[in-house]
């Protein structure tokens, strides 16, 4: 079974969405599993403190390494990779996705107010990951898309396996577009070649359409693509 660990501070948001639809149904017929762990229940004194200001000085507070250290040291040792979301990580891809999925599960802690103690990060050799070049107001948020992404590609979640490999992404490009009745819409008709049962010109079209709309929009995307097409 694929096992989430989410360590938060605000347990009371999972499984929040994914306890409905095809990753609820999934979490029911256990298909993978998922704890939430309240961080403050290993902070000591009455009032369960987190966070401290930062070394230095500067504005708002960090999360401190050693309630950190003893909730992540609580989870014994199984194999599954340990993740911090943070701005400032790598990049999340549904490569990486693909990979976070076909292992054992995962271990993410949610950093909140500035972020976490450094010195816990290359301790505990936390994989730091981001989902976008934006700022959350924490990792929960970030967390919840990237188990999402994940539960999606186990085996037995969608309905087709098929589903996952056209899908953006799967083989560097965007997704082709899709159409679905009625044929005529406010004056605009489905394209005829989807309609023609030609599924060899129908497997073209969708292929120049993914890759026109990755040109146009993630001129990234369509370098690297070009870029693994090369001999």
């Amino acid at each position: 079974m694929w096992h989430a660990s989410v360590l938060t501070i605000f347990p009371d948001m999972f499984p929040g969405p994914l306890g409905l639809s095809l990753a609820g149904k999934a979490l029911a017929a256990k298909i993978w599993a998922l704890d939430a762990i309240d961080i403050r229940a290993h902070a000591a004194g009455k009032h369960r403190t987190v966070d401290d200001t930062p070394a230095g000085g500067g504005p708002g507070m960090v999360m401190k390494t050693d309630v950190l250290a003893r909730a992540l040291d609580a989870i014994p040792p199984d194999g599954r990779p340990r993740l911090a979301m943070s701005a400032r990580g790598t990049r999340l891809t549904q490569s990486r996705i693909a990979a976070l999925a076909g292992g054992p599960g995962a271990v993410i802690l949610c950093g909140r107010f500035e972020g976490i103690d450094e010195r816990l990060i290359a301790a505990r050799q936390l994989e730091e990951i981001s989902i976008g070049d934006f700022v959350l107001s924490g990792g929960e948020i970030a967390a919840l898309a990237l188990l999402d992404a994940c539960v999606r590609l186990l085996p037995g979640v969608m309905g087709k396996e098929a589903s996952g490999a056209e899908e953006s992404f799967a083989a560097g490009l965007l997704e082709y577009p899709q159409y679905t009745k009625p044929p005529l819409w406010e004056g605009q008709p489905i394209p005829e070649v989807l309609l023609s049962g030609d599924h060899g010109k129908i497997a073209q079209w969708r292929r120049a359409e993914a890759e026109r709309l990755t040109r146009e929009r993630r001129p990234d995307l369509w370098a690297a693509y070009l870029a693994r097409k090369k001999p």
